[in-house]
């Protein structure tokens, strides 16, 4: 079964079902943060997760703390990670088809623990990039690169 790695800045009932329900899933999982049992903070586990998924180590990425934003952010400070900040079902699947995010970010004050399989459900379940968004995909490929000088 695929790699998928999980952080969270602290450890709660939402990340706890989150672990038993990718468990139950048969996901072997790359765990950071509480709930690997470590203290980084909120913007160690968005890198830690986003190179996790970006260097191959996992096919997709889950990053959580109390606001989600704060793992979103750091998340998206590592080229070639997309990450995206999903409360619920059709932005998980909006964020997949449309914008080929690769770490789904969860708020852990906003998100309760029944919320977890139809997100998870349309995660990893979106099927392929929508064509019509590749001319968006193809410019912020253009935005990573650390020399950029176009500014239009």
């Amino acid at each position: 079964m695929p790699k998928v790695s999980l952080g969270s800045d602290e450890r709660t009932p939402v990340t706890d079902a989150l672990l038993a329900e990718l468990r139950r899933r048969g996901y072997e999982l790359s765990l950071h943060g509480a709930v690997a049992g470590t203290g980084e903070e909120w913007a160690r586990v968005g890198e830690l997760v986003a190179l996790d998924v970006v260097c191959g180590r996992a096919v997709t990425g889950i990053a959580c703390c109390h606001t989600g934003t704060g793992v979103s952010i750091a998340a998206n400070k590592v080229p070639g990670a997309r990450a995206a900040l999903c409360a619920d079902a059709a932005i998980a699947l909006g964020a997949r088809r449309w914008n080929d995010a690769n770490v789904l970010c969860l708020a852990l004050a906003r998100t309760h623990p029944e919320d977890l399989p139809p997100i998870l459900d349309a995660w990893f379940n979106a099927g392929p990039v929508d064509e019509g968004e590749r001319p968006n995909l193809e410019r912020l490929a253009i935005m990573e690169k650390p020399q950029r000088v176009d500014a239009g």
